[in-house]
């Protein structure tokens, strides 16, 4: 459960000033959102569910949180730059995360993106997914 916990820090030096907003700081490790230079950088996001051991599932679950975390930092996939995808199993999982990515992303304003295999956290996780976006 997210909550809506924020934290603004400004940092100034003597030729500038920057500020770093970070939204949902309610978990232990880490921020769920920082925007900084009207750029928004989502933690690699899973679904928590774990309702389903099938990839399009999982997918399916972890970009709504995702749409849901651009929402509350005040933008949308439409804005997205960069998306990094992680699979338990890339040779069995890609066609069919790819599947539920095709049917979501904005077509016309596609990120940079890159997918690779990885051990996740825990052995029932199947994808994580993290995203950059405009402001």
């Amino acid at each position: 459960v997210l909550t809506s916990i924020y934290n603004i820090i400004k940092i100034t030096n003597a030729n500038m000033t920057t500020t770093i907003e970070r939204i949902h700081t309610n978990h232990p490790r880490m921020s769920q959102i920082v925007i900084h230079n009207n750029i928004v950088y989502l933690s690699g996001q899973v679904d928590e569910s774990l309702e389903s051991t099938d990839v399009e599932a999982q997918t399916k679950g972890t970009l709504a949180k995702i749409d849901k975390l651009l929402a509350d930092a005040g933008t949308d996939k439409s804005k997205m730059i960069r998306a990094t995808i992680w699979l338990k199993d890339i040779e069995k999982d890609f066609k069919g995360m790819n599947k539920v990515w095709e049917e979501w992303v904005d077509q016309d304003n596609k990120p940079v993106r890159a997918t690779t295999e990885a051990k996740l956290a825990s052995p029932r996780l199947l994808v994580e997914i993290q995203v950059e976006a405009a402001k």
